[in-house]
C-alpha cells in the first residue's frame, strides 16, 4: 500500500501541472479533512487554543481552508521530488533576497517555521544558492522518506551535497557544517518533548519550545535570517526578513520567546497555513492535564 501510494503520487505529478496539482490537493485536502478525523480535531484544538476569540464558526471555516492548504501543498510538494529545476523555479520565488544574500558563505541559520510550503521552499533554496545543512525527524513511511530526503540533494552545486542528519544523530555535525558555511535550514517550532526544551507561551497557551536556536546560535556564531514561506494562487513564496539583532542574549528563556512571538505574528498573517494538524501542545507542564481528548 506505501508503494501504491507513491505511486499514485507519481501519476498524479506526471499527468498535471503545477497548479491543477494545486486544485486536485484543495480536493485531496477536502477529503482528509472528512476522513481524518483525527487530526481534524487535533487541528481544531491548537486553532480553539491559539485564537479563543474567533466564533465556533469563523474556526471551522478557518480550519477547512488550513485542510486545502495542506492538501494542495503535499501534492505540489511531488514538484520538488520529480521536477525540473525549471518546474521548480516556475512554482516558487524569493522576496527580501538583500536580507539573505550577505550572510551567505558565512555561520547563517534560517529559521524556517512550518508553514505548509516549508519542504517546497528549502529545496529551491539548496539548487539556487548552495546545499544547506538540515535536521530532520524520520518519516515513517520508508519510500517517502527517502524521496523527501534525496529531494534536498537533487540540484547539488560543484559536487557539493546537502548534508541532512536526523534528530537521533544529535546536534555536532549540524555545528560543524555550520561552521564550515552551509546554511541551516532550521525548523525548531514542533513540540519534540521535555528535553532540551522549556515551556514559553504560544498564544497565550505554554508551548514546550527547544531551545535550539539560542543555543546553536551562540554556539556557532551564526545570524539568523528568518524565512517563511506563503502559499499563493501561482505557487509559492519564500519572503526572508532582517537578521536578528542582539540575538542570542545571554537568556535562552528570552530567546526562545522571541522566537515565539515572530512566530505568532506570521501565523496572524497567515492562519490558514500554519501546520495545525501537529499536536503542539502535547507535552504539558508538569502536573497540568492534556489538551487532546
Amino acid at each position: 500500500m506505501r508503494r501504491l501510494g507513491i505511486a499514485l503520487l507519481w501519476l498524479s505529478w506526471r499527468l498535471l501541472p503545477a497548479r491543477a496539482l494545486g486544485a486536485a490537493g484543495a480536493l485531496l485536502g477536502m477529503l482528509l479533512y472528512w476522513v481524518a478525523g483525527e487530526r481534524r480535531r487535533i487541528a481544531a484544538t491548537n486553532l480553539r487554543l491559539c485564537f479563543p476569540e474567533l466564533a465556533n464558526n469563523a474556526r471551522r471555516q478557518l480550519l477547512r481552508r488550513h485542510f486545502r492548504a495542506l492538501g494542495r501543498a503535499s501534492l505540489q510538494e511531488t514538484v520538488s521530488w520529480w521536477g525540473s529545476r525549471a518546474e521548480i523555479e516556475a512554482l516558487t520565488r524569493f522576496e527580501g533576497l538583500e536580507y539573505l544574500t550577505p550572510h551567505l558563505g558565512k555561520p547563517l541559520i534560517l529559521f524556517a517555521p512550518h508553514f505548509v510550503g516549508v519542504t517546497i521552499a528549502g529545496v529551491r533554496l539548496s539548487a539556487e544558492f548552495a546545499p544547506m545543512v538540515t535536521l530532520n525527524a524520520k518519516i515513517k513511511n520508508p519510500y517517502l522518506h527517502r524521496l523527501v530526503f534525496q529531494s534536498r540533494n537533487r540540484f547539488s552545486r560543484e559536487g557539493r551535497h546537502s548534508e541532512i542528519y536526523q534528530r537521533q544523530d544529535g546536534i555536532k555535525p549540524v555545528l560543524r557544517a555550520i561552521k564550515k558555511g552551509l546554511p541551516f535550514y532550521y525548523p525548531p517550532d514542533l513540540d519534540f518533548g521535555r528535553k532540551d526544551a522549556v515551556f514559553v507561551p504560544l498564544f497565550g497557551t505554554p508551548a514546550a519550545t527547544i531551545t535550539g536556536l539560542s543555543r546553536v546560535a551562540r554556539v556557532t556564531g551564526a545570524v539568523v535570517v528568518p524565512c517563511i514561506t506563503r502559499q499563493e494562487a501561482g505557487g509559492y513564496v519564500a519572503r526572508f526578513y532582517p537578521a536578528w539583532e542582539n540575538f542570542p542574549s545571554d537568556d535562552v528563556v528570552v530567546d526562545t520567546r522571541r522566537m515565539n512571538a515572530f512566530l505568532e505574528d506570521r501565523i496572524r498573517e497567515l492562519p490558514e497555513q500554519y501546520f495545525w494538524v501537529h499536536k503542539r501542545f502535547k507535552t504539558r507542564p508538569q502536573g497540568e492535564a492534556g489538551v487532546y481528548a
